[in-house]
Order: C-alpha cells, then structure tokens, then sequence
C-alpha cells in the first residue's frame, strides 16, 4: 500500500495523482483537524488547494503517522522541509528500514543542514535502495486543474524507479527517471532560493531586464553548487528538472516563493509576510542551510549570499542590485 505524510498544496496534489493512477487504498497522514474533517465529509482539503477534488472513499486518512507508515509500504514524504525531522522522530529504526521512501518535498532539514535523502540515510540508516526522489515543474494548483507537468523520478534503484513512475504517471503527469538523488534535491531547494530574489528585485523596483540577468545568472549559480556538493557526470542543466523548475519557481504567479520575496522587496517583515502567506516558503529555510554548505565549499555565489543577507541579517532588498553588479 502507498502512504502520504503531509497535507499542504503539494500533499494534496500528490494524492490527488495517486488517486488519479492507482486503484488501491492510499494511507494519508493529516495532521490537522480541520482539513481531516473537509475531507472525510465534504471531499477537499479546506486550507489547501480546495479545488482539488478527491475521491475519500479510497482514502484511510489518520492522524496516527505511526499507523500511516506501518500500514504502508511505499511512502511518500511530501512535508515542509522544516518539519520533517519532527514528523519522522517518533517513527522506530524498524519500522523506517522496512519502507520505501519517496521524497517530494522540496527543501532541506535544517537541523542536520541535510537534504532528505541524506537524513534518511544518515538518522535513520535508510538504504539507499529503498530510496526515490519525485521533483519538477508542477505547481499543485496546476496539477489539481489536471493541466499537463512533467516529474523526475530519481533512484539509485531503477526498479524501485519504475515502481513509482507506475503510481504517478497519468493522463496529466508525464516522467522520467534519472539516478542524480542528491543533485535533483539540492537544485529543488536552490530554486527555491532564487524564487525568492527574484521576488525581491521586483518588490524592489527592478525592470526585467535585470531580472533576466538574475535568473540566467542563477543557473550558473546552482550549476556551480551542485558541481562542487554533488558531482555527476550525467546531469544535464537544461532539463526540465533543474531549468524548468527554476523557470517556473521564478516566473509562476502560483510561486509562493516569489511572493514571499516580492513582500519581503516591498518592506514586509519577514514575520509579516510569512504571517500573511499561511504557508510555507521553502526557499526561507533553504538560504541559511545553503549559505553554510557555500561557506564550507568556498564557492562564489553573489544571489544566494544576497538573499541569506536579506533574510537572516537584515540587510535591506536593494543589496540585491549590488549583487547583480558582482554578476559577471
């Protein structure tokens, strides 16, 4: 059986294409109340993604995540990154081991400064062959209209690959696979990062031209990072998986990235403009952790010591045009 964890916009559209490929029960943890309650009497989720449809007769939705995952043997993490250690520590080494495990969230744990896949392998002791990454440009709001996206399935193990590919891929999800585990998961949490520039420098005035100097400057960015902290042979840049989701992550008006960044661009608290959102901003938690892997690496990357500065240092948002003056 397949088990979700997480009930936010992502959550919910990865069970709305589970829904949509497999006939089977899927176990789904939600944490809270008022979203287990719309769902088991009204059939949406009623803080995310409410035009979301789903089918609750083949749903067995607990707030137990101990009885999700035991109950599961393919389960997908798709909780903000944030809370991801909190969600998994009450869970037993058995019980872990046992599991497949599919991450779709798009961030890093900030506590061990680790992606979730190295969590898993590091905490936990999780075999690598047990486990599979899912990413890509795919806005849950566009996925719950059923318009077409197209997602990445990396494993190390291509049969547990093919495995997932057969749960997700549907008549509005096309897939690939990849082996770049590691590599996909830091490009998803960098992306995420240069969202929220981007926000920024157009909350602070900047035309699109600059912009554009910002966004193709950050693919050599991220193409920097991941040369240096997960080398691969393989990768190609300008797959949808790396440019695709920056593209969109940048320029979508479904990107809560690049609102957060366009709120903080225009003189918002950070606390305010999280407040005012009522969800989560990856790309907050990602910057602190990616700033510190930068500095252990020593690698030159102007957009991303911006934005950490905005954000943990209160640097004021038009540090960002100095920043785009260092962009060689």
């Amino acid at each position: 059986m397949i088990g979700v964890l997480g009930s936010g916009s992502w959550a919910t559209a990865i069970v709305k294409i589970l829904l949509e490929n497999k006939e089977e029960t899927i176990n789904w943890w939600v944490r809270e109340s008022e979203i287990r309650e719309s769902l088991n009497n009204e059939g949406y989720n009623a803080l995310y993604l409410t035009e979301a449809e789903l089918d609750v007769s083949r749903l067995v939705i607990s707030e137990d995540i101990n009885q999700v995952v035991e109950n599961s043997d393919d389960v997908f993490i798709v909780i903000p990154s944030a809370y991801v250690a909190g969600a998994l520590g009450g869970l037993s080494l058995k019980t872990i081991r046992k599991r497949n495990w599919i991450s779709a969230t798009k961030g890093l744990v900030s506590i061990e400064n680790q992606t979730v896949t190295q969590y898993l392998k590091s905490h936990f002791g999780v075999d690598p062959q047990r486990i599979a990454v899912v990413s890509g440009p795919s806005h849950a709001e566009e996925v719950a209209q059923k318009k077409l996206c197209y997602l990445t399935i990396a494993s190390l193990n291509q049969e547990l690959a093919h495995n997932v590919e057969s749960m997700i891929h549907c008549g509005f999800v096309n897939t690939c696979l990849s082996t770049d585990v590691e590599g996909i998961e830091y490009a998803t949490a960098l992306k995420n990062v240069y969202a929220v520039a981007m926000g920024m420098a157009k909350g602070a005035g900047l035309g699109d031209n600059l912009i554009a100097v910002l966004v193709s400057s950050a693919v050599r960015e991220m193409s920097l990072f991941l040369n240096q902290n997960a080398p691969s042979t393989d990768r190609c840049m300008d797959d949808f998986v790396y440019l695709g989701d920056l593209l969109v992550t940048c320029y979508s008006q479904y990107s809560r990235n690049r609102t957060f960044g366009q709120m903080v661009g225009h003189g918002y608290s950070i606390a305010s403009a999280q407040h005012e959102m009522n969800m989560v901003a990856e790309g907050y938690y990602a910057a602190e952790c990616l700033e510190r892997l930068r500095e252990q690496s020593d690698l030159d990357m102007p957009i991303l010591q911006a934005v950490y500065g905005i954000l943990y240092r209160k640097v004021p948002p038009r540090v960002m045009l100095r920043s785009i003056s260092r962009i060689k």
